[in-house]
């Protein structure tokens, strides 16, 4: 086993242990007979533990249950291990309904395995744990927080309460990783959002956000990027329907492989005389979760010659996806999105330069924000559609493309987790504060062309059958539009900031200056805002600067008399007697360069 290995492995076990020290002083402070125990996994900071109590817990109960943990933890009891037949467990857990359901899952003749902490304490599991509770009494560990659950995360079963806690080897350790809690709570995109004014969410449509006009002016300016590189290599922008009909996706394979995530619609009719509706609760229509039903129609509008391809057809239309309310997370899953999609058709021999154009390009957009990613490969599914040798064909592609870009092994490889109809390539990227992030995807496809019979005019006169590749870089805007409020913590370059500069003219008789230099930089492509009220200076700087705006400007005499500006630049540097002109220049040359800096000099 690797060094690194090794070491995840010890955490693991300290982690999953340090779960069982907890579940046993829940027991103890509210007695064994009030507390049914379910499921308790460590994760990648901690652990957490799921409960039935007789109450709900709030903060003042953190204290309690750690301490309790320190006094078990200093009485070094020992764990024991034991293996136990299915009626021997059902024995000791009869009065634990939670194992008992768990145990009755298990297959006839399965081996059971149960640890006791001490005397008092047994649990489920299939371990391993330490042998004697002194290996933990070095652990550093903290309650972060309690949160209801679903028993089994079904929404039907009992509701639980679950117990988070950091665990961590030392005390060093745990007050590192505090520090970068606190750091990713300050950079939290959901709390941002809200100060800036950028997008909002409203109970009668859970998890589908609302982009207010600050926001959707940073949501532009990403998708303008975004098309003004697809352009250059020939893409082609469509918009097709956001329903279509359930033929459609039963086509596509999307019916029987999708459907329990699509959002699905039936037939009403409303009586005129009684106003009571009458439902047809045969489903005819679904609304898309996918693009790629939508490309392949506009591709069979017209039949297409080899020369035509590849034919690169992009959409950033929205779509829905069901998820389940606690899934939910801002922007990072939501069930409305817009996807920054493209579904190619070529020919076999084509496949591995225009994956190879498409890493190009992800290259170019994701250095563009300086954001590092890797390449994953995931292969055929459990309930892959279509024949084995196709899928066999499509990895070895991917598998030749990877080895030339990145050489041969330096890749991670993902059995069995590739779509249904193709393997793919995904990107991952970490953020500013670890965490990773699947971005982009390339996926392969010779599924989806066979199922709607798509066909082009070879060059020897015969129809031959395409290849079909489904490709996106961001993943979604909304996603990527959150991880990039956390990276640049609403601090966002001038080229994507919703406003990039905002007027302060001193005083009433400096409004008309301000207005010439207000229309000079929209003139030139500058999203600019100007406060002409009455409010004092400091009062209007303060205000943009809630905004986190880039540039903002203070007019008074001396700017309107010698056509000057003056600049607060974020970060509270100054640049005094800026001729308009030479301001206007350095306003374009950041849009046109898409620079992460500010210019904060006349040297550029």
């Amino acid at each position: 086993m690797a060094k690194e290995e090794e070491k995840e492995f010890y955490l693991s076990v300290y982690r999953h242990s340090m779960a069982h020290v907890m579940a046993k002083a829940v027991m103890e402070i509210f007695g064994k007979e009030n507390v049914q125990i379910a499921i308790g996994p460590q994760i990648d900071d901690g652990a957490y533990y799921d409960f039935m109590l007789p109450r709900t817990l709030t903060s003042d109960d953190f204290k309690t249950i750690e301490d309790k943990m320190r006094e078990i933890l200093k009485r070094r009891e020992d764990w024991t291990r034991k293996e136990v037949s299915k009626e021997e467990a059902l024995e000791i857990f009869k009065d634990q309904k939670y194992k008992v359901e768990l145990i009755n899952d298990l297959e006839d003749g399965e081996t059971i395995s149960i640890y006791y902490t001490g005397d008092d304490y047994v649990d489920l599991c299939r371990g391993p744990h330490v042998a004697n509770s002194q290996e933990l009494m070095n652990a550093a560990y903290k309650i972060k927080s309690v949160s209801g659950s679903y028993w089994r995360g079904n929404e039907k079963n009992d509701q639980l309460q679950r117990i988070y806690m950091y665990i961590f080897p030392s005390k060093d350790e745990l007050k590192q990783h505090l520090a970068l809690v606190k750091e990713a709570m300050e950079r939290d995109h959901k709390k941002i959002g809200k100060e800036q004014e950028l997008f909002m969410f409203d109970e009668s449509a859970p998890g589908m956000p609302y982009w207010l006009p600050r926001g959707f002016k940073l949501y532009n300016a990403l998708q303008n990027f975004w098309r003004g590189i697809h352009e250059e290599y020939g893409y082609q922008e469509i918009l097709s329907p956001v329903i279509n009909s359930k033929k459609l996706w039963e086509t596509s394979g999307h019916w029987g492989h999708y459907k329990q995530n699509m959002f699905l619609i039936t037939n009403a009719e409303v009586n005129e005389e009684t106003d009571e509706e009458n439902i047809n609760t045969d489903i005819e229509y679904a609304v898309k979760p996918m693009n790629c039903p939508n490309a392949i129609t506009v591709y069979k509008n017209a039949l297409h010659s080899y020369k035509e391809l590849p034919l690169r057809f992009s959409e950033t239309q929205v779509i829905h996806r069901k998820e389940k309310s606690g899934e939910l997370n801002g922007l990072f899953r939501v069930q409305m999105f817009h996807q920054d999609d493209d579904h190619t058709l070529l020919t076999e021999d084509q496949i591995e330069d225009e994956i190879s154009d498409i890493m190009d390009i992800a290259k170019t957009i994701y250095g563009t924000f300086g954001l590092e990613y890797t390449a994953e490969l995931s292969t055929r599914p459990d309930d892959y559609m279509g024949e084995k040798a196709l899928w066999d064909q499509a990895e070895a592609s991917l598998k030749r493309i990877l080895d030339k870009k990145y050489g041969e092994g330096n890749y991670e490889l993902n059995e069995g987790d590739g779509a249904f109809y193709g393997p793919k390539i995904d990107l991952k990227m970490r953020d500013c504060i670890g965490r990773e992030w699947q971005m982009g995807t390339i996926q392969l496809d010779f599924q989806l062309p066979l199922n709607f019979d798509l066909k082009y005019v070879a060059a020897d006169g015969t129809q031959k059958r395409p290849v079909m590749i489904h490709r996106a870089i961001f993943g979604s805007f909304e996603r990527f539009i959150g991880i990039l409020i956390e990276n640049f913590k609403g601090s966002f370059p001038f080229w994507l900031s919703p406003y990039q500069v905002g007027i302060v003219p001193i005083r009433e008789e400096h409004n008309e200056y301000a207005k010439k230099v207000e229309k000079m930089l929209r003139k030139a492509g500058v999203r600019v805002e100007a406060n002409y009220s009455d409010e004092n200076m400091k009062t209007k700087i303060k205000g943009f600067k809630q905004f986190k705006e880039p540039y903002i400007l203070v007019l008074g005499d001396k700017e309107a008399e010698e056509e000057t500006v003056s600049i607060n630049i974020r970060g509270n540097k100054q640049l005094n007697g800026v001729k308009l002109e030479k301001f206007v220049e350095m306003c374009k040359t950041m849009n046109e360069d898409h620079r992460l800096e500010l210019i904060d000099s006349l040297e550029f």
